[in-house]
């Protein structure tokens, strides 16, 4: 186990170089700025939905060592969201403020993946165990934002999407059931604790 966190974090970056790759070799079709927004948009989502799964994982397989890796699956989740950020304001936008205005307005889909970006940010900033530390019980509440940040991303996708929608309707499903463990397990909790009474 002592080199799977390194093996881990080594292939969280293949699609990273597999679209270097594709970007040297002139690969990435006719539209390659369209094509590096789209791809890190789906990277970005596909571990989002990688570090969710990591506790229901542990909750099946009853192995806590699972645990060890949801932060750097949290992280590689903004990290490719930020390349998708990176890529939109370059390839779609040309960093013009005047375009990003326009497309804000006429594309809402734009604000949900931003809002989705942003609620990201103070969970990378407090993923440290120092910060864990000092927030307490709040760090806990604080990182219930992802769960936020998971619908949004999705709503972000479904409205984007334009014809075929099959590949947004399997991560809607995934994403469903991952939280849908989390509320059924509250669930639970809350009933259990629940005093029964005499009768």
């Amino acid at each position: 186990m002592m080199y799977a966190k390194p093996l881990i974090f080594t292939a969280c970056l293949i699609p990273l170089a597999a679209l270097l790759y594709q970007a040297v070799t002139g690969n990435l079709g006719a539209d390659a700025g369209k094509a590096l927004v789209l791809q890190t948009g789906e990277w970005s989502f596909r571990f989002l939905l990688l570090s969710l799964a990591v506790t229901p994982l542990r909750q099946l397989t009853k192995k806590s060592v699972i645990l060890r890796y949801r932060r750097m699956l949290g992280l590689y989740t903004w990290f490719y969201a930020s390349l998708h950020l990176m890529a939109v304001l370059t390839y779609l936008l040309g960093w013009s403020w005047a375009i990003f205005v326009e497309e804000f307005s006429e594309r809402p889909y734009m604000a949900l993946g931003i809002i989705a970006w942003t609620l990201m940010v103070p969970l990378v900033l407090t993923s440290n165990q120092w910060a864990q530390r000092k927030l307490g019980r709040r760090w806990k509440t604080l990182h219930q934002l992802v769960y936020a940040t998971g619908v949004l991303a999705c709503a972000h996708f479904i409205w984007l999407v334009r014809s075929d929608y099959g590949e947004a309707l399997i991560y809607s499903s995934i994403l469903l059931i991952l939280l849908s463990v989390r509320l059924i397990k509250k669930y639970r909790s809350v009933v259990a604790r629940r005093p029964t009474r005499a009768l």
